[in-house]
């Protein structure tokens, strides 16, 4: 069957389905998944009895039985399923996707490779449609895609995280993350040497029970920091109770039920086309603090959510986490007093400060190395506020090859905590805990 001919077939069903449904929300009508659907199965039944006439007047041979089964089907798939991201999304190698317009593909591979794509679509207006349609069907909640809503984000039934944007772009874009490790623990991020053992060791303690730390776990993007936050809540007590809080559902933790059995997962929601029922991360993070939570997880802080978030922190939810972007575990301290200060409240810099000095224990920084391999490169600690400045104690530091080397002994109250949650002294160099004056000095 000519790819042509599908295209041309898809092409007509996508102008007139755009087409009608612009004209309903025109009217103001709602237009809901099985509304949609047999809408754009009458278009196809009409655009296959217009390719028939065609070919009569053309003086084509007329498509046999078969033939016109095959187009029928390959239109159908093409029209009601993710078409060519469907192959891409198969594939187990593949972790990034991005489509500059329709033809403009490019693919990020495990360990860094990149190459070119097949197209997603034959036009660009056929792409908008194919992320129109994965936005009112892909995730669980529908969200838009058009001329008032030209921005999309949201999650793929996979786990994988979708992008597009229109209108403010030359061309229609999108861009599709992908997260291949999806039930991960610390032993795994060791055989992929992003963490060694005695780090991994810290990071178990860290998150463990009776003294949990407060964990912030900071990158720039694609630096695996969902992937090591994943694997940090792998580490902890399955009884625990956990209140997740994300813009487009990423940790998937409601599928793994034998390590996380009492998890609520929250996500935002945009607002209708009458511009009400909008749900933002702040809400969800106000609303988190009512459902008696032993640890809140926000997916990704982006701003005045930030101040929940330290005020569970440092009001019993000990072992909650977050992730934030940030190029330095010592910048991810600034961010989060800059986010701090986005929230209506608009608290002084001193008393946000000494928020964050009692809400967050640890920043454990992620970067990416020139050879696509992620590591983690920094831990620092928190050990105060001083005015202006949240004071801390950077006790791995990145090394020649950029992976973390320890560098500094942790604060006692810390040190002290690690070990009643099960650190082995003795993995760090230390046969006991040693006298304050130990615990205070640099190692090599």
């Amino acid at each position: 069957m000519s790819s042509d001919l599908t295209q041309r077939v898809v092409a007509d069903v996508t102008d007139a389905l755009s087409s009608w449904s612009h004209g309903e929300e025109a009217a103001g009508r709602g237009v809901g998944p099985a509304e949609e659907q047999a809408e754009r199965e009458r278009l196809l039944v009409s655009a296959l009895e217009s390719q028939r006439r065609q070919r009569l007047v053309a003086g084509l041979p007329p498509l046999d039985a078969g033939e016109e089964s095959a187009l029928a089907v390959d239109a159908r798939a093409r029209l009601s399923g993710f078409g060519a991201l469907e192959h891409m999304l198969a594939d187990p190698t593949i972790e990034n996707i991005h489509a500059n317009g329709c033809d403009r593909v490019f693919i990020t591979h495990a360990g860094g490779e990149r190459s070119t794509g097949p197209a997603l679509a034959a036009t660009d207006a056929e792409l908008v449609e194919l992320i129109r349609r994965i936005a009112a069907h892909g995730g669980r909640t529908e969200r838009r895609f058009d001329d008032a809503k030209p921005l999309l984000a949201l999650r793929l039934p996979d786990g994988s995280r979708l992008s597009a944007v229109m209108n403010v772009s030359g061309r229609p874009s999108l861009s599709v993350r992908r997260h291949r490790h999806t039930e991960v623990r610390l032993v795994d991020l060791i055989a992929l040497g992003t963490v060694n053992d005695d780090l991994a060791a810290v990071l178990a303690a860290s998150v463990a029970r009776p003294h949990p730390l407060n964990v912030v776990v900071a990158g720039g993007t694609d630096a695996g920091k969902t992937t090591l936050l994943r694997a940090l809540l792998a580490e902890i007590d399955p009884a625990e109770r956990l209140v997740v809080i994300e813009d487009a559902l990423e940790l998937q933790l409601e599928q793994d039920r034998g390590r996380h059995p009492n998890v609520v997962e929250l996500e935002t929601r945009e607002a209708n086309i009458e511009g009400a029922g909008e749900i933002t991360m702040r809400d969800l993070a106000r609303h988190a603090l009512r459902m008696a939570p032993d640890r809140v997880i926000v997916g990704e802080v982006r701003g005045g959510e930030v101040l929940e978030m330290l005020l569970a922190m440092s009001q019993g939810n000990d072992g909650s986490m977050c992730t934030l972007h940030a190029d330095s575990s010592a910048a991810a301290l600034t961010k989060i007093a800059t986010y701090a200060l986005m929230a209506p409240e608009r608290m002084p810099i001193e008393a946000t400060n000494l928020l964050v000095a009692q809400s967050v224990d640890l920043v454990v920084h992620l970067a990416r190395r020139p050879d696509g391999s992620r590591v983690v490169s920094s831990v620092r600690e928190v050990t105060g506020a001083d005015g202006r400045l949240v004071t801390t104690n950077e006790v791995f530091a990145p090394g020649a090859d950029g992976t973390a080397r320890l560098v500094h002994a942790f604060s006692e109250t810390t040190w002290d905590r690690l070990v009643a949650n099960g650190l082995d002294p003795a993995v760090l160099g230390r046969s006991d805990r040693g006298r304050s004056d130990q615990r205070r000095r640099s190692w090599a």
